[in-house]
């Protein structure tokens, strides 16, 4: 009896604290709640956060006063610090739309020179993720688009504000880039090469001469143009790209491939 008396007991205990809370644990105070804060105390939070190292906790913040307060005082800033944050998280094409949609907004901002710098960096490091880090794959086999979209960030930072303090980091980049972009027409006019589409082959090879001189994929380039010149019987195009393979890289094994390149 005195078993059942107890089990009742702790029976309506039970439903008191799954039903009502019996005003033990009264409900959490709205202003509490992170959706609910000012827009000071979310920037401070997020700030707090990225400070720590903690990015994903910062996104939550940052994101949070976006939705909220999307014109406030702590706006611009949170952006950019939002968009570091998506960087860092390998969040690339979110952090790139936070870029663009700062920039439309904040055009006259004093970090504007950050943003084109850090856009560049997103895109720099774009198709490099978790994956890439395991499996890593030369750079110029990939799709150069974001490479491209890189190097024109970082032109257009070094043009419009060449007092940039990130001027010199985007100009070393920016020199990676080219031997990348270069080695990479290079690889299609292999390509081509090996497919028998001389003509997009010289073409290819060609853009490399016009626009990415004192790279590295300099030479490769007009061997190439002087083999897909000699098999379309462009003969003195083809000894022009000899002749200045011959006075720029007179040690080049690719002198005596072109010489043994038969005319079909």
């Amino acid at each position: 009896m005195r078993f059942s008396r107890l089990l009742t007991v702790w029976s309506l205990t039970a439903v008191c604290l799954i039903g009502t809370g019996c005003g033990l644990w009264p409900d959490k105070d709205p202003d509490e709640l992170p959706e609910n804060w000012p827009e000071e105390k979310l920037y401070f939070a997020a700030k707090d956060r990225l400070d720590s190292g903690s990015c994903g906790g910062a996104i939550e913040y940052y994101e949070k006063l976006q939705a909220r307060y999307p014109f406030g005082a702590y706006a611009a800033q949170a952006q950019i610090e939002l968009a570091y944050c998506q960087y860092k998280s390998d969040e690339g094409a979110a952090g790139i739309a936070t870029i663009d949609r700062f920039l439309k907004l904040n055009p006259t901002h004093p970090h504007i020179d950050y943003a084109f710098y850090l856009r560049g960096l997103i895109n720099f490091n774009l198709d490099t993720g978790v994956t890439a880090r395991y499996l890593p794959r030369d750079p110029s086999q990939r799709d150069p688009g974001a490479a491209l979209q890189a190097f024109n960030d970082f032109s257009e930072l070094i043009r419009s504000y060449p007092e940039s303090r990130y001027v010199t980091d985007a100009q070393l980049r920016m020199r990676h880039l080219r031997n990348i972009l270069a080695q990479h027409e290079v690889n299609v006019a292999n390509f081509y090469m090996r497919r028998g589409a001389f003509v997009a082959a010289a073409n290819r090879a060609r853009y490399v001469v016009e626009n990415y001189q004192q790279t590295p994929a300099m030479p490769e380039a007009l061997v190439l143009l002087a083999k897909a010149y000699k098999v379309l019987e462009l003969n003195d195009l083809s000894e022009d790209a000899v002749r200045v393979l011959e006075l720029n890289y007179p040690n080049h094994p690719g002198i005596a491939e072109i010489k043994r390149t038969r005319v079909n």
